[in-house]
């Protein structure tokens, strides 16, 4: 793709708001989680959900090894759960010894400040340029209904916990 191009196609997608999700898994012994703005719903019935995390990403390494993964949405009260999850990198440090949190379906890690969730069976992992495509199918979750997602346009300034 040109240059100019991508640029033409950044700025198309610069104005988008959309919610901010953190992802945890457990996979191969270890737990993660990161900050992701790449998801959406794919399908309604059969229910479908495409989380994509970046290849960079020590929760995309977890990902790899785990069945199931927890999509949290962010609420704006929780900037620094997206802080934390987004700014910091799980190679050098244990985020979840910062937060509160239990074991979910198939022991995937699930924080309890956030209540808006689902737990999804990892049914494809598609490759996706610099990310891969969870295509997951939910087994479970809740929704808090007076949450008000964290939206990209807040979370924007977190500096990556990886190079991009």
């Amino acid at each position: 793709m040109s240059e100019p191009l991508q640029r033409t196609f950044a700025r198309l997608f610069a104005d988008a708001d959309t919610a901010m999700y953190i992802v945890t898994a457990e996979g191969g012994g270890e737990r993660a989680g990161c900050l992701i703005g790449f998801a959406t719903q794919t399908s309604v019935s059969p229910p479908r959900f495409l989380a994509c995390l970046s290849r960079e990403n020590h929760t995309y390494k977890v990902a790899c090894q785990a069945e199931t993964l927890i999509v949290h949405v962010v609420d704006e009260d929780a900037a620094d759960l997206a802080e934390l999850f987004g700014g910091a990198s799980g190679d050098d440090l244990d985020k979840f010894a910062r937060v509160e949190w239990r074991r979910g379906p198939h022991g995937a890690p699930r924080l309890e400040r956030l209540e808006t969730w689902f737990a999804g069976r990892v049914l494809e992992r598609i490759a996706l340029g610099d990310h891969v495509g969870f295509l997951l199918e939910p087994l479970d979750g809740s929704v808090h209904r007076g949450a008000r997602p964290l939206r990209f346009h807040r979370a924007r300034a977190i500096e990556p916990g990886h190079a991009p």
